[in-house]
């Protein structure tokens, strides 16, 4: 793998910059939410004490707050947001009935009814399931005589009833249907009748002061007998004389009372002892002071990236105006607790929390303050944003600066490659060429120090290539002087012994000679070889000469020669190609067991042809391998042969086969039983 790519995997490590920006914004997130717990917390308990011992703002009358809650019977009205009209229909009514009375008796009426408060007054929606309607007939008798409804109140300790009867559909008022109170004035219950499929509704509008905190309906079907034969459906009825359940509703003093706490983005409420909602105040969020939204793509990968483990979604209050959620059951026992809840939009959350309103002690409500994420949510989203813009540009300038720095550095060290590979180049060893950096890093350290190593050896080459030249010169006088004693030796009359220790100076004399020849033999090469001129040359005929020779030179071997049929033309001097093959002719000679062949074969190769000496004896050895063709160095072993072997033979068909411009190598044969030398020789164009 390339340094660059190194570079670029190791680059990677830079993604845990985001991924530690979102750990970072998902705690700054918590934090917030922590932040919003305790400000929702402290809020919850500051109404809360706001309201402590003053249990008329949530109990108008005392007595409910001692009494049971009766969910059957007692009718919650809610606050409404406009005054419905009144004309007998459902429109402008919120969903759903709140509540159904019917008796055991399938012949009974049903009396289904929706409730709410407006101001001073009480709405009221009544169904009622009737297949056989009898209106009012004032013929009879002034007195209702018809299917009707009863309204019961309770006002100083004494029920109050109210009928509304009609002889035809349309506007009523109501009448009053047993003992009157002073204050009460059956003509401001006023509403409409209206006939439906199953029966007929009726739309009511009455004071709340006129209830008296109770209310009691009851709708009454003479089923076509007038004087007997009655049914009734509701929450009371005719023969009871005890005040009638409970009309729960918002008081309005509670409800101004807790609108000085409302706060942009929140919702309160307060529950009574029982756990209904008796106010409730929507505070609008001001998102003047958010700032720019966010992109919403960046808000939704947002959401994805730091969304929550699925939460429960926040009951809703029920019809009968009960609230919902394990809070506000802390809260009514007398404990303080916050939860938060899902919502329908990813990443967004409420937080509720609830406190106990007391009265002397004891919990008489709850107060419950709700808000969203959108506050916190708003912040982060902004701070997600800047941190993945910043992200991207800091991964894009690291990123660029990562490749450009891998490649100022790759090319150097490629740089420093191809130096070295010049150093080896074709004409040798170019020590003196080799570039020192001057850059104060690792790599500059490391060329210096290449460029010291091949300084050395460059001078150290230097001295090998002049030592031949150098000794052949300074051997040559005392050589002179040597044969010239012997000589003058030789010539005087000397004993039997004297001829001895001449002849063995002479021996020595002449292996001093040889040597000498050899060493200037290939310090003229080297001097002389660029100075050849290339001329065309077949090898066909030139090794089929030479061949012919070297069988009467090395009669104990046998010497055959392979060459194509047709031309093998090169560009070169025949003299060196002569003195190259007489090199490993001799070298195949040295090492072959007598009687054993010599093989000599010319073949295509690469666009040039490949001249190849193969000879059976030893194999190569391993660690000898791209030394063979270095000044100086031989296989041979020391014998007492008069031939002296100083390693230059196979270092001159290496300069040989440089000036040729090919290349010379050695291995072992296929069968392992010997060597083959191939000089590699470009053809001529």
């Amino acid at each position: 793998m390339s340094l660059r790519r190194q570079l670029i995997l190791v680059s990677l490590l830079l993604l845990t910059l985001p991924w530690a920006g979102c750990q970072f914004l998902r705690e700054m997130e918590g934090a917030l939410r922590e932040g919003q717990g305790r400000a929702i917390a402290a809020t919850a308990d500051a109404i809360a004490a706001s309201l402590m011992d003053q249990p008329r703002l949530l109990y108008p009358y005392l007595e409910r707050r001692r009494s049971a809650d009766d969910l059957d019977g007692s009718i919650y009205a809610p606050a409404l947001e406009l005054d419905p009209v009144l004309d007998g229909y459902e429109d402008g009514w919120p969903e759903g009935i709140q509540g159904t009375f019917a008796n055991l008796d399938t012949r009974s009426p049903t009396l289904a009814y929706r409730a709410g408060v407006h101001g001073d007054s009480l709405y009221l929606m009544l169904r009622i399931g009737d297949d056989s309607v009898t209106y009012h007939d004032p013929g009879l008798s002034p007195e209702p005589n018809g299917d009707r409804l009863i309204l019961v109140t309770w006002l100083d300790g004494r029920r109050q009833e109210y009928v509304i009867a009609t002889p035809a559909p349309g506007s009523v008022v109501a009448q009053y249907a047993g003992r009157r109170h002073p204050s009460a004035d059956a003509r401001r219950i006023r509403g409409y009748w209206q006939d439906t499929a199953d029966g007929y509704a009726i739309e009511l509008a009455l004071p709340l002061a006129l209830t008296g905190g109770r209310l009691g309906i009851y709708a009454i079907d003479v089923a076509g007998h007038r004087s007997s034969g009655w049914r009734t459906a509701g929450n009371t009825g005719p023969v009871q004389q005890a005040a009638p359940p409970w009309l729960i509703y918002p008081p309005a003093e509670l409800t101004a009372q807790l609108a000085r706490f409302a706060s942009a983005g929140q919702r309160l409420l307060v529950t009574d002892r029982h756990g209904r909602l008796l106010a409730s105040i929507t505070a609008a969020n001001d998102n003047a002071a958010a700032g720019p939204a966010t992109f919403w793509l960046l808000r939704a990968l947002y959401r994805r990236i730091l969304a929550d483990p699925a939460l429960p979604y926040q009951p809703e209050p029920a019809l009968t105006g009960t609230l919902g959620g394990g809070e506000i059951g802390a809260a009514l026992a007398g404990f303080r607790e916050q939860r938060w809840y899902g919502t329908g939009t990813p990443g967004r959350r409420t937080l509720s929390a609830a406190a106990p309103i007391r009265d002397r002690g004891t919990v008489i409500g709850t107060v419950v303050v709700q808000q969203g994420s959108e506050q916190y949510l708003s912040l982060t989203d902004r701070a997600f944003s800047r941190l993945l813009g910043y992200s991207v540009l800091a991964l894009g300038i690291a990123t660029l600066g990562l490749l450009g720095f891998a490649s100022l550095l790759s090319w150097r060290i490629r740089k420093l490659s191809r130096a070295a590979d010049r150093v080896m180049g074709n004409q040798g060893m170019e020590l003196a060429h080799f570039p020192r950096s001057r850059a104060r890093d690792e790599v500059g350290d490391l060329s210096r120090s290449y460029a010291r190593l091949l300084d050395e050896v460059h001078a150290y080459n230097e001295y090998l290539r002049t030592l031949s030249h150098k000794l052949s010169h300074e051997l040559r006088t005392p050589i002179a002087v040597i044969q010239s004693s012997l000589d003058n030796l030789g010539s005087a009359n000397g004993g039997p012994g004297d001829q001895v220790y001449v002849s063995r100076a002479r021996e020595g004399l002449d292996r001093l000679s040889h040597i000498l020849n050899a060493m200037t033999e290939a310090s003229r090469l080297e001097e002389s070889i660029g100075q050849r001129e290339h001329t065309r040359l077949d090898l066909v005929p030139l090794l089929q000469e030479v061949c012919a020779a070297y069988r009467g030179v090395y009669p104990e071997h046998r010497l055959v020669l392979h060459c194509p049929p047709g031309p093998a033309c090169i560009l070169g001097a025949a003299d060196l190609l002569v003195q190259a093959l007489d090199k490993l002719v001799d070298n195949a000679a040295s090492f072959a067991p007598a009687g054993s062949d010599i093989l000599v074969s010319l073949t295509p190769r690469d666009q040039g042809w490949a001249l190849a000496v193969s000879n059976t004896g030893p194999p190569l050895p391993a660690d000898m391998e791209g030394r063979l063709f270095a000044a100086m160095v031989s296989l041979r072993r020391r014998t007492a042969a008069r031939s002296v072997h100083l390693g230059l033979g196979l270092y001159i068909v290496k300069l040989v086969a440089d000036y040729h411009h090919g290349s010379v190598r050695a291995d072992n044969r296929d069968d392992g039983r010997g060597a083959v030398f191939t000089l590699v020789l470009p053809a001529a164009r």
